[in-house]
């Protein structure tokens, strides 16, 4: 990913928080034709003491894509941060055209399938916990019947990715001046929206930031 260094995100933390908030992913891998293979999915971040930890996930067996994990090649992980259209005429300065403003990371690795039926259910069930547990009644695999979570497990192969690398950027303004950048955040939060809420949020954190 080309990342300036103006838009570089260094501090390890930051990346995993986008990661955690976004962990709806695209995963990438090299084909057996050379082209790249994707799917999309939930994939969780998990701190296990190495530099960078760890992500786990999993895809439905039918999907080939997991029989590329055999093959041990590196694989991409993208994360998609909150992103908007910036428009030229919420500048203050002239002569300035449209840009768009983002924050991604890419997490890299070799994914290791879990042959184990107990491993795929715990990593079902570290994901549903995850993702249950905002909610007021939250689910999990105790509602199935006795083996049931168990025997399901056929249908998918699930998979742990080490993560040997990370690139995060957020492109958020920080080559505009501070006046800009803080006439395009209150024009962009007055659009409304989760995503426009939030870039206008960290374009105002820049602009308050020393340069």
């Amino acid at each position: 990913m080309y990342v300036p260094p103006h838009f570089q995100l260094t501090r390890a933390e930051e990346a995993r928080a986008l990661m955690r908030a976004r962990p709806f992913a695209t995963l990438v891998s090299t084909g057996e034709d050379g082209a790249p293979f994707v799917t999309h999915l939930p994939l969780l971040f998990e701190d296990d003491g190495s530099a960078h930890g760890k992500l786990i996930g999993h895809v439905a067996r039918a999907n080939p894509h997991w029989r590329l994990f055999d093959r041990g090649g590196k694989t991409l992980a993208v994360f998609h941060g909150p992103h908007a259209y910036i428009s030229p005429t919420w500048y203050t300065s002239p002569n300035l055209v449209p840009t768009w403003n983002y924050t991604t990371v890419h997490a890299y690795g070799t994914p290791r399938p879990l042959a184990d039926a107990a491993d795929a259910l715990s990593v079902v069930e570290r994901l549903a916990s995850f993702f249950e547990a905002s909610l007021p009644d939250p689910w999990s695999t105790a509602r199935l019947p006795a083996g049931n979570a168990l025997a399901q497990m056929k249908g998918i192969v699930a998979f742990e990715m080490p993560v040997d690398r990370l690139e995060a950027k957020a492109k958020v303004g920080q080559n505009r001046l501070a006046v800009d950048q803080r006439s395009a955040a209150d024009a962009l939060a007055a659009q409304g929206g989760e995503d426009n809420t939030a870039i206008a949020g960290l374009m105002r954190a820049q602009a308050a930031s020393p340069a």
